[in-house]
């Protein structure tokens, strides 16, 4: 596995693992079989792992994050810390009258709570998950720096901001990355958050890489019609015509003796190298196969045939990548 040095100085590993998956939100798991893949990961040398506070089906009669997801990667750096930058996230409270926050009080609580649920005295990389339309967003890094002062956090991260968001938020503390969803079906961040992340030296972590599993050609219908990804305008009502852009990807697949997964990964990496900024995609899975088979992606050199075929997948695709009816949930939606 190889590194990559994103912003404000945070190395990590060439490919990253996110964790939302390994607890409940794409169906029902166990907490062995979740471990088991956590441990695949830093096995294959996956050294970045990404959690949030309000991953994971929460506890009876909880309201707020539900927190099961960090205390799963807790067990993971129980035994493996060393080996591990961990990121995490704040800000979606998990409630329906205020979904998000960014105030200083709760900040502070919140990073409380999730040093305590991941057994750690610092966190590598703490993200602000969605902005409060209510605070600016110089106030909420503000608060986030502050903790950065305390040695509770190594370095800041911000999801879904816009480039303006970005760049005031940049200018209280230095930011080591952005994460957002970019992959071949979702490229509209190219537009304005990935030139100023190059801009300013912050380095670009893509979330769900794969199209939450779509692209890599594995899912049925019936997979995900039990899960949120069956009700999304993409994998609902657009699930046949979408099946154009797999074809694509498959195509370059098959050419390169490679799986849709790696050639997906492999063309983020290089679309990073082209823009000029250090890219660490995130994804996900329940397999410890599917981890090695995603590690090797690093690995997979694309030819500009491949990267031709596949800048047409985007334009093949019907709906949008936005999960839920605010517009403003995603970056794209408040520029």
């Amino acid at each position: 596995m190889h590194t990559t040095l994103l912003g404000d100085g945070l190395v990590t590993s060439a490919l990253g693992f996110g964790g939302m998956g390994v607890t409940h939100v794409y169906g029902g798991t166990d907490d062995e079989s979740a471990l088991a893949v956590l441990h695949a990961a830093v096995d294959a040398g996956i050294t970045f792992i990404d959690t949030a506070d309000v991953y994971g089906e929460p506890e009876p009669g909880l309201v707020g994050p539900a927190g099961s997801n960090e205390r799963l990667v807790g067990k993971l750096l129980a035994d493996r810390r060393d080996e591990v930058s961990i990121a995490t996230k704040f800000g979606i409270t998990g409630r329906a009258e205020k979904p998000t926050r960014g105030d200083a009080a709760y900040a502070r609580e919140t990073l409380d709570a999730s040093l305590t649920r991941l057994g750690v005295d610092v966190i590598d990389l703490w993200y602000l998950h969605r902005r409060d339309p209510d605070v600016p967003v110089e106030e909420t890094v503000g608060a986030m720096a502050e903790a950065v002062a305390a040695g509770k956090v190594r370095h800041l991260g911000l999801s879904e901001v816009t480039a303006a968001e970005l760049r005031a938020a940049h200018a209280v503390h230095p930011i080591a990355a952005v994460q957002s969803e970019w992959s071949l079906w979702s490229r509209d961040v190219e537009a304005n958050v990935i030139p100023a992340c190059a801009e300013l030296g912050v380095g670009f972590v893509p979330y769900s890489p794969l199209g939450r599993g779509f692209l890599t050609g594995t899912l049925t219908r019936d997979q995900v019609a039990g899960d949120l990804r069956g009700g999304t305008a993409r994998m609902g009502d657009n699930w046949d015509a979408n099946q154009r852009a797999v074809d694509v990807v498959a195509g370059v697949a098959d050419r390169l003796g490679a799986t849709n997964a790696q050639v997906a990964l492999a063309w983020l990496l290089e679309s990073g190298r082209r823009a000029g900024l250090p890219t660490v995609p995130i994804p996900g899975t329940r397999s410890p196969a599917r981890v090695a088979e995603n590690a090797a992606a690093v690995d997979l050199l694309l030819d500009q045939d491949a990267m031709t075929a596949l800048g047409e997948v985007s334009s093949l695709i019907r709906g949008t990548r936005n999960i839920v009816a605010d517009p403003a949930w995603i970056s794209s939606g408040r520029e």
